[in-house]
């Protein structure tokens, strides 16, 4: 399928024993898919090769096809510019390389049509979606890597407040006060260490005039922790 008024390409390749030589000769034929079109009875030469020259046939190709082919390496095609509604039809390529004269000629369906008749090239779509999925790809990574960021973020900053609320509140480390007397040094822990002292009274006589001595004892000692 060829755009109208644009150059294509009508490729034709051939497989043969026998080596590429001065008489390998190509023809190139056109029979028209047009009722009204002269060629549609018949496939008319449009293109001959030989002995390496080019001969165009009818006047309808003669400047408008060229040959882009390498013999020596089994190409033979052709080159239509510009393409024309006319055009449309059935191009035939048959390869001549003596003694091997014998082979089936290729056939090259042709349709010209006009540019909103082409079909869409798939390959820029699927380039385009690709590189689409992989844009969104990117971002979703990228986007999944900021939450997790500010979310290690924040946890860490919510447990140093939890330690700094907690630390605030344990009590403070005690305190040393020196003093001085006769030149030794004590400590003093500031704080109620030491509960209160009980007193009791002991009674030595055994009777009831007898004079009572009164003696103060340790009877408990609380300690607060």
């Amino acid at each position: 399928m060829m755009q109208n008024g644009t150059t294509g390409t009508l490729r034709c390749t051939f497989k043969s024993s026998e080596v590429v030589s001065s008489a390998t000769s190509v023809t190139w034929s056109f029979q028209s898919s047009q009722p009204d079109s002269r060629f549609s009875k018949a496939p008319y030469v449009i293109f001959y090769f030989s002995s390496g020259k080019g001969f165009p046939g009818s006047e309808e190709f003669k400047d408008r096809v060229q040959f882009i082919g390498d013999i020596n390496k089994r190409d033979v095609s052709i080159q239509l510019s510009p393409a024309q509604f006319s055009d449309n039809g059935t191009f035939f390529c048959d390869v001549k390389n003596p003694p091997d004269v014998t082979g089936t000629p290729a056939r090259t369906e042709l349709r010209v049509v006009l540019k909103e008749s082409l079909p869409q090239n798939n390959t820029t779509l699927i380039i385009g979606a690709v590189f689409g999925a992989l844009l969104l790809l990117v971002l979703i990574a990228a986007g999944a890597c900021i939450f997790i960021k500010v979310h290690h973020n924040r946890h860490d900053y919510e447990g140093c407040t939890s330690f700094e609320s907690v630390s605030s509140q344990a009590p403070q480390p005690r305190k040393k006060v020196e003093s001085s007397l006769e030149g030794s040094k004590c400590t003093v822990p500031l704080g109620p260490l030491q509960g209160p002292v009980i007193y009791a009274q002991l009674d030595h006589s055994g009777s009831k005039n007898s004079f009572h001595k009164m003696e103060p004892v340790v009877y408990a000692d609380i300690r607060k922790n």
